[in-house]
């Protein structure tokens, strides 16, 4: 199914244009929703994948696939204003539970994030959750990250100065 929505995206569609993540650290395959204030994302695990073990992918990786998730809702938002995707930092999360020690090859996780506020300096809180293919709950956790305003402001913090 192909659809038209938030930001003119058809979906699904690729994750990896949306996060700014490279030489195999995007983790997620593609957005199947988008909107202005949440984002379906799905990752299929494979024996290829950066934290691949011999049981499948650890149970903690989960919280990874949902800061990127959010790394993705953040980069469809700019790139709906012809911006690039901007870095952003995950601070913390609360409350993860995942109630898999591991998620197996082959079989889709759906990772819905949901934002619950955004502060105009940058911080945001998403409530987040992973979904086997019947969207039955595997993980949920809320997290709170910092977007800073622009590339200059990135540098500054890098430097150790004030924005």
């Amino acid at each position: 199914m192909t659809t038209i929505c938030h930001a003119n995206l058809t979906l699904p569609c690729p994750i990896a244009p949306y996060v700014p993540h490279q030489r195999g650290m995007c983790l997620l395959d593609s957005i199947l929703r988008v909107d202005a204030e949440c984002l379906r994302a799905q990752v299929v695990p494979t024996e290829a994948d950066v934290f691949a073990t011999a049981l499948g992918i650890p149970g903690w990786v989960g919280l990874e696939w949902m800061a990127q998730a959010v790394a993705a809702w953040a980069g469809v938002q700019e790139r709906a204003e012809d911006r690039l995707p901007l870095v952003g930092f995950l601070l913390g999360s609360r409350r993860y539970d995942c109630s898999r020690e591991y998620f197996p090859f082959g079989s889709p996780v759906l990772v819905d994030i949901k934002q619950d506020f955004r502060a105009a300096n940058g911080l945001a809180a998403f409530h987040c959750q992973l979904l086997d293919e019947h969207e039955n709950p595997l993980a949920s956790a809320v997290l709170s990250v910092f977007q800073p305003d622009s590339e200059e402001a990135l540098a500054a913090m890098q430097k150790g100065e004030q924005p």
